[in-house]
């Protein structure tokens, strides 16, 4: 997935930002050491966390249709990524710098959100779309300029890009039979051939529900069958009386 939203970003960048100019897209870690060897002008995306978007989290299994319409099982909603990337331009002029952060400013903010013909791979086939969000203050636990230092180089305006990516789990479980007839119900008196049984009102008035004349026999046992003879499927024995 991370390789996916790699070449996403650089399509964005080249398409929308460049037109086609001679200026690199990298994705390397801007150290000293990278920047002494560049010899081009390049934009370079830097991704330094991942983390989970926890409000975008769906914990209910989704179901999975087969042609004629029935659920063939269920498999795990997808979960989202944050991925934050440094976006710096690397020229000979900080005017030039200034022009090409500015220009990706405008793309990533006219894609907000990225459908699937704006993705690649994996992403593409997701029916939710992927968001995009730049230069929104971060937050208190970290800091663009302790990642500049723990890159070893020296600060550079530079864009704050999060990417916010569908991760397809691949847990997946199948569902039962389906079912192929409607249920079919059936009364039943009780099996050991006793007489209804006739409410006193002291049992009248221990029971819940509506009160039922004293003469009205109790249905014992209520049968619901479900299925084939063959396969009946599950019996359900319910107890009750009728209202008056």
């Amino acid at each position: 997935m991370i390789e996916e939203v790699d070449e996403t970003l650089r399509g964005l960048v080249r398409t929308e930002v460049l037109s086609g100019s001679q200026v690199e897209v990298s994705f390397d870690a801007p150290t000293k050491d990278w920047a002494a060897r560049r010899n081009a002008p390049t934009i370079n995306l830097y991704l330094y966390d991942i983390r989970e978007d926890l409000s975008r989290r769906d914990a209910a299994w989704a179901p999975v249709y087969a042609a004629q319409g029935y659920v063939t099982g269920h498999h795990a909603s997808p979960r989202y990524f944050k991925l934050q990337y440094m976006v710096t331009a690397w020229t000979q002029r900080p005017e030039d710098e200034h022009r090409l952060l500015s220009a990706c400013l405008g793309t990533f903010l006219r894609h907000e959100t990225l459908g699937p013909a704006e993705l690649t791979g994996a992403l593409a086939e997701q029916p939710l779309p992927a968001l995009v969000s730049v230069g929104l203050p971060l937050g208190p636990d970290r800091s663009i300029a302790d990642v500049w230092s723990a890159l070893g180089g020296e600060l550079k305006p530079s864009l704050d890009l999060v990417f916010n990516a569908p991760f397809v789990v691949g847990r997946s479980i199948a569902a039962g039979a389906p079912v192929r007839e409607m249920p079919r119900l059936s009364i039943a008196r009780p099996d050991d051939g006793s007489q209804p049984e006739r409410l006193t009102p002291a049992m009248r008035a221990r029971r819940s529900g509506p009160l039922v004349p004293e003469e009205t026999p109790v249905i014992q046992d209520e049968t619901v069958v479900g299925g084939t003879k063959a396969k009946p499927g599950r019996t359900y024995r319910i107890r009750g009386y009728p209202r008056s």
